[in-house]
């Protein structure tokens, strides 16, 4: 595949170790249901949201205040035909300083346009770093997915079904 993966950015004023610290704490930004480890190389972690969306995720790699890879070792879709599209894929957080400030580029290596749930997950992705990931490193509080919690228009559609 020729297509480009799905990436964001985010630029705040905290330091590098601020924002490594907040994007370990997963149930913190991404889902409060959050099963397992999530700040070491190796951790894996279970995430579900309803029975809408379930993934295994391990972490790859991890460079204390610069980057960390996650590995998508299995996917379920409710709403795709191919029921896996993430298995495989890489969501990665890059940090770096700039200027006094500190940019965190999160890049969802293989999720790309030829996707079934590409719209839906950018979406997601979108809220998930912008808003609520960017709100626990500037504020201590993100917004976080539960079970009847959807936090964006798509998981309270999905969750209606």
């Amino acid at each position: 595949m020729s297509a480009q993966s799905f990436t964001t950015k985010i630029i705040v004023d905290q330091s590098p170790e601020e924002v490594f610290e907040a994007i370990q704490n997963v149930r913190g930004w991404w889902s409060e249901e959050i099963e397992g480890n999530t700040a070491e190389l190796n951790d894996e972690f279970d995430y579900h949201y309803e029975d809408v969306h379930r993934c295994k995720i391990k972490l790859v790699e991890v460079i204390k205040n610069q980057k960390i890879v996650w590995l998508v070792e299995q996917n379920y879709f409710k709403f795709t035909e191919d029921k896996t599209e993430w298995t495989g894929t890489k969501p990665t957080f890059e940090i770096a300083e700039e200027n006094g400030k500190t940019e965190l580029t999160f890049t969802h290596f293989g999720l790309v346009p030829e996707y079934e749930c590409y719209e839906v997950c950018k979406s997601g992705w979108t809220n998930y770093i912008q808003n609520s990931l960017k709100k626990l490193i500037t504020t201590g509080k993100g917004e976080p997915n539960a079970t009847g919690k959807p936090q964006t228009e798509t998981e309270r559609k999905l969750s209606e079904k």
